[in-house]
């Protein structure tokens, strides 16, 4: 590694090292994290939002990455979490098999849903991924033979998972689990980027007809890229099964696709920090959201003013609204042009 790659490098670095160390910290920062860093509260709030970053950054290898918007990648979630809880549960396979079974099943999957959609375009792509996700979503609410859980999802398998992931104390362990995934995650879509099949995905991204007319297949770099997003949204899921000690139907839903569509946009769509910035800062936000609304602090506010405030939707709506009219680029699109503004 270069002198100049190193010093890019250095931030990510310093970054994780600090990450890796907080659950030794039980300093507290009030109103920020709910009591003692190395509580566990605040360590599980901590270890959902990287698994929601990580997840953020698949549906970017999709929609940021390659220009397609689906509304179906809960699909690829759900299924990484539900065949994690299902292989453990219902089939008794052992953790390293049924990890295998979720992460192949989801590749097929995104294989045929893939292939399936990519047979149109625009709007008519959106609308086909949606209805596979919709379906998938009836299916595990309806629980054929008792195997999803229906509305109540499926709990974990815990005899089948390492002790170190299991029970309160063992907090540190799965925000260490969450931070591999996440960090994993980014350095699969570094590595990508920086290949030849990320180079034929933005060129797909910019201008599809002049991708096709400089020789590249069109249909195999969307059909990669779906692919590639639901292995690591699948790899996703079977971590959010394991921090969360379960499969929830809420990663099934059409709005849990929306989110991360909302995360990438926040973030920076197509910029390597801007859908882990996105979906780190949107999760919490919603989490803390709905601790102030239950709280006592907007009591002596007017009613009106209650009502709002109490309502987290709201607050992130108008959120995503600043950022979209203020930085049409997301934060970290934000962040960057104050860099270099302050450079010159």
């Amino acid at each position: 590694m270069s002198s100049r790659s190193l010093v890019k490098a250095l931030p990510g670095l310093v970054l994780l090292l600090v990450l890796l160390v907080l659950p030794y910290v039980s300093a507290t920062i009030p109103g920020v994290l709910p009591g003692r860093v190395n509580g566990p509260g605040s360590l599980q709030l901590l270890s959902v939002c990287f698994v929601i970053a990580g997840i953020a950054l698949s549906y970017d290898v999709i929609f940021g990455r390659t220009g397609l918007l689906s509304f179906g990648h809960a699909l690829f979630v759900a299924a990484g979490s539900y065949l994690l809880t299902i292989s453990l549960s219902s089939w008794s396979l052992p953790l390293p098999l049924a990890i295998l079974v979720a992460l192949g099943v989801t590749t097929l999957l995104a294989l045929v849903v893939g292939g399936i959609a990519l047979r149109v375009g625009g709007i008519a792509f959106a609308m086909v991924t949606l209805a596979f996700a919709q379906a998938a979503s009836i299916i595990v609410l309806r629980n054929p033979g008792d195997v999803t859980g229906g509305e109540e999802g499926l709990a974990l398998n815990r005899e089948a998972i390492p002790a170190m992931l299991v029970g309160v104390q063992n907090a540190p362990y799965r925000y260490w689990l969450a931070l591999g995934f996440v960090v994993l995650a980014w350095v699969l879509v570094a590595l990508l980027v920086r290949s030849r099949a990320g180079h034929a995905m933005a060129a797909v991204r910019e201008n599809e007809a002049r991708a096709a007319v400089l020789g590249y297949e069109v249909y195999r770099v969307k059909l990669l890229a779906i692919v590639v997003g639901a292995f690591i949204g699948g790899l996703g899921g079977v971590v959010h099964a394991i921090v969360l000690g379960g499969s929830s139907p809420h990663v099934t839903t059409t709005e849990f696709t929306l989110s991360l569509l909302l995360m990438v946009v926040l973030g920076g769509a197509g910029k390597m920090w801007g859908a882990v910035v996105g979906g780190f800062l949107y999760h919490y936000a919603d989490a803390r959201l709905v601790e102030l609304s239950g709280s006592t602090i907007l009591g002596g506010l007017p009613d009106l003013v209650q009502r709002l405030l109490g309502e987290p939707l709201f607050i992130l709506g108008i959120l995503f609204v600043a950022i979209v009219y203020f930085a049409p680029q997301g934060i970290t699109g934000l962040g960057a042009r104050l860099l270099r503004r302050e450079r010159a």
